[in-house]
């Protein structure tokens, strides 16, 4: 029986040359999946393209990269992004210059790539002005992310740091509102104010947002809720907080 080629999704690149060149030519890349044992000469070349760029590498069995594609990827390929990463401090400054309030929507360690596309829609629908993610361990924009999105992640911008701690930092000493949604929150939702310069935290639906983050946070809000289960899905959660917003900035 013939052996069929299984192609590789639009967001992929595969072979050294085409990731090498991904690279020199400053793609935005989300991860480079590489074959364990990978022969010395070609992973020579790979490594200086890498040098002093900090991608995300992993480490992985062949069996891994076929599970992408069997065409002649040489046991190399990159997840690309289809949209630019923005940096925050950049982004937040041309907003300050023109004195315009901003809000962004913070996640941390948001990992379900259909999650994230369906939280983007909600922030794009709801007037979000950028969202910001960690550059490792969480999903970044794909091209399922983009179709969950309903393609507002053509629209919204996203923002990248290596450190959401020091973003937040950041953004806290340029006179933003650092509100963090959580169950361990003390002021529900409806009391929380929104207005103004605002960054909103979620964290993962695992673990919920880090101890070092909610350390840094001016309001832990949270969601009233009637039933007993204890949390809601976190593209949930979004959607009815940034109603909220809304809400108070449009009509109260």
């Amino acid at each position: 029986m013939e052996r069929r080629i299984k192609k590789a999704p639009s967001d992929v690149i595969f072979g050294i040359r085409a990731v090498i060149e991904a690279i020199n030519s400053g793609r935005e890349i989300n991860k480079i999946l590489i074959q364990k044992g990978l022969n010395k000469d070609l992973f020579q070349e790979l490594k200086q393209a890498l040098s002093g760029k900090d991608y995300t590498l992993q480490f992985v069995p062949i069996e891994k990269i076929n599970k992408v594609t069997t065409d002649n990827h040489q046991g190399v390929l990159a997840f690309v992004s289809p949209v630019e990463y923005l940096n925050i401090e950049a982004f937040v400054d041309a907003r300050i210059e023109k004195g315009i309030a901003t809000k962004v929507l913070v996640l941390d360690r948001i990992t379900d790539v259909r999650n994230f596309g369906a939280i983007a829609r909600s922030a794009e629908c709801m007037g979000v002005d950028t969202i910001l993610i960690p550059t490792k361990g969480s999903a970044m924009v794909t091209a399922d992310a983009v179709k969950t999105s309903a393609g507002a992640l053509n629209r919204i911008p996203v923002c990248t740091t290596e450190s959401l701690k020091n973003s937040l930092f950041y953004l806290q000493q340029s006179e933003f509102r650092l509100v963090a949604c959580t169950e361990k929150g003390n002021v529900p939702l409806y009391e929380t104010n929104f207005r103004g310069s605002t960054a909103i935290i979620f964290g993962s639906e695992e673990d919920g947002i880090t101890s070092d983050l909610l350390n840094m946070v001016d309001i832990k809000t949270f969601i009233p809720m009637k039933g007993e289960i204890a949390s809601l899905n976190v593209g949930v959660a979004v959607g009815m907080l940034l109603y909220e917003m809304v809400r108070q900035e449009k009509y109260a």
